[in-house]
C-alpha cells in the first residue's frame, strides 16, 4: 500500500476532529436530556399525587420566552430553540398524563 492510501489527507483529519467534537456534544446532550426527563418524570408523579394538571401553559409560555432569549444571546435561531423546547414539553406532558392515569 502506498502512503497515499494509508495516511488520510489533512482535510480528513480536520473533519475527523470536528466530528469527534460533535459526537462528544451529542453524547452530552443525550445525558442532559436523560437527566431532565428523570426530573420531569418525578414532577409528573408529584403532580399526579397532588392532583395538579399535567400541563402548565403559563410555565410553558415563560420557559419558551426565556429560552428564546437565551438562544438569541447565544446566536442560535430562536425559532429552532422554540421548536426543540416544544417537542420536549409535549413529551413531558405525555409522561405526566401517563403518571396521572397510572
Amino acid at each position: 500500500m502506498s502512503a497515499e492510501t494509508t495516511d488520510p489527507p489533512a482535510a480528513d483529519a480536520v473533519l475527523a476532529g470536528y466530528r469527534k467534537s460533535i459526537d462528544n456534544i451529542d453524547a452530552a446532550l443525550v445525558h442532559m436530556l436523560a437527566e431532565r426527563f428523570r426530573i420531569t418524570q418525578a414532577v409528573g408523579r408529584y403532580k399526579a399525587t397532588v392532583t395538579l394538571p399535567p400541563a402548565d401553559p403559563e410555565r410553558e409560555k415563560q420557559q419558551i420566552a426565556r429560552l428564546r432569549a437565551l438562544a438569541e444571546e447565544s446566536e442560535l435561531d430562536p425559532e429552532f430553540s422554540e421548536k426543540f423546547l416544544r417537542f420536549i414539553i409535549d413529551e413531558v406532558i405525555r409522561h405526566h398524563e401517563r403518571a396521572r392515569d397510572a
